[in-house]
């Protein structure tokens, strides 16, 4: 199997570097977008998002070598490929239900071009039984053909981190499930054709593509991973808390628990952000709504900015009532120029609920970007307090002359030097900190 015709749907910080991926063994692909600006960008080889480690020049190099066009007409490129694989959003409401309607367009698109022989993958993380249960139905609907007889259908979650997307590819193993074993055989052959794996002699087979038993069970293994990380998060922010009361540092207690190959504690933080952490034990609950230990997880982290500022108000004389305060980082994390369920946002609520006068600044946003996510920027109106929401290379070496007249920073990454804030006049304090 060589020298394939793909289409990956979804030109976003995951589907991109996916399908300079494929274009980079080989291959040719055809990546689709809605986004007209999206598909000029990738076809000048630039990439429209910045920071992804080693795409600038992966990207211009397969697009010059003529193996990776874009194009907004998804079904013309599905009818031309032999593998489609669709890395679109899937969002949830405010109630915590999944909105499938970019997923639904998507899947429309595919199937009015999918034919026979074709394989189609879907990345997008899903609740357990869509993609036999949904997509399945949809794509024969659309397209007049059976799915198992007519195209293979699995569901092959993606498992990388924005910023390092390349190395995660080859580091962690391809999960793939069918909804047949004629169709995750399918899957199999081809992410062995378009993946390489480095070696880990820590896990419990070499690494590589793994087939799993049906979609099903690849579906869920994609949420109980990132479910996993949402609990823990919480447990450690429940410990942070309860640090704080008594007056201990939790860092130095989860190194020395860690110690022992059974304990696995997480860091607390300010807040959980992104597309992945706050969304899918939203939809591992939309599957298993009885399950409490991942609703409270789910709570205690929601509860984190609002439980930061009333530290930060304790530890402010006067409180922050009528302060101006400057939140350090609208990106949801470190590096990435992303706001998904970024923690600024109930930063920003509960600094005003408390009576604050909050301003947002940040190394990769520019001030119009600021006011267009809705967020109040920096301006060098007068400040009394600081907090550090993005861990951000830049903030590494955050020091007290760069916040001018702030007499408190909390710091709710433990991301600056703490060294340079000893004896300066501002007090520097972390969550679950002595």
């Amino acid at each position: 199997m060589t020298g394939l015709d793909i289409c990956v749907v979804g030109l976003g910080k995951l589907g991109l570097p996916l399908a300079v991926q494929f274009a980079a063994k080989g291959h040719r692909v055809a990546g689709a977008d809605v986004s007209p600006e999206v598909v000029r960008s990738v076809n000048r080889g630039r990439p429209p998002f910045p920071r992804e480690a080693g795409l600038d020049e992966a990207l211009k190099r397969v697009v010059a070598e003529g193996r990776l066009r874009a194009t907004t007409d998804t079904s013309a490129a599905v009818a031309g490929a032999q593998a489609v694989v669709l890395v679109v959003p899937l969002v949830t409401t405010a109630e915590g239900t999944p909105d499938f309607t970019l997923l639904d367009a998507a899947t429309d698109a595919v199937a009015a071009g999918l034919r026979r022989g074709t394989l189609v993958s879907y990345e997008t993380t899903l609740p357990v039984g869509v993609t036999r249960g949904r997509w399945a139905p949809r794509l024969a609907a659309g397209s007049g053909l059976t799915p198992g007889r007519d195209f293979a259908l699995v569901f092959s979650p993606e498992r990388v981190r924005t910023g390092r997307v390349f190395a995660d590819l080859r580091r962690y193993p391809k999960l793939v499930g069918g909804i047949d074993r004629a169709a995750g055989r399918r899957g199999v052959e081809f992410y062995r054709e378009v993946l390489d794996f480095d070696p880990r002699p820590d896990l419990p087979r070499p690494n590589g593509v793994w087939e799993l038993e049906s979609a099903e069970a690849a579906e869920f293994a994609k949420l109980a991973e990132t479910t996993y990380r949402d609990v823990n998060i919480a447990l450690a922010n429940q410990f942070a808390r309860y640090a704080d009361r008594v007056g201990v540092d939790f860092a130095a207690v989860a190194d020395a628990c860690n110690s022992q190959p059974f304990s696995h504690l997480h860091r607390p933080g300010v807040a959980v952000g992104g597309h992945c952490i706050p969304v899918y034990p939203r939809l591992y609950l939309w599957n298993d709504p009885s399950a409490t230990v991942v609703r409270a997880a789910r709570e205690a982290n929601l509860a984190m900015p609002g439980y930061a500022v009333g530290v930060l108000d304790g530890a402010l004389e006067g409180g922050v009532d009528g302060q101006g305060v400057l939140v350090l980082g609208a990106s949801y994390r470190g590096g990435v120029k992303e706001t998904a369920y970024s923690g600024v946002f109930p930063l920003v609520e509960a600094l005003r609920a408390a009576g604050a006068r909050p301003y947002v600044a940040d190394p990769l946003y520019r001030s119009e970007e600021l006011v267009a996510l809705g967020l109040p920027p920096y301006g060098g109106e007068p400040l009394a307090a600081a907090v550090l929401q993005a861990d951000h290379p830049e903030y590494r070496e955050l020091a007290p002359a760069d916040l001018p007249g702030v007499r408190v920073l909390l710091d709710g990454r433990r991301c600056t030097d703490p060294g340079r804030w000893e004896g300066a006049g501002v007090r520097r304090i972390v969550l679950g900190g002595a």
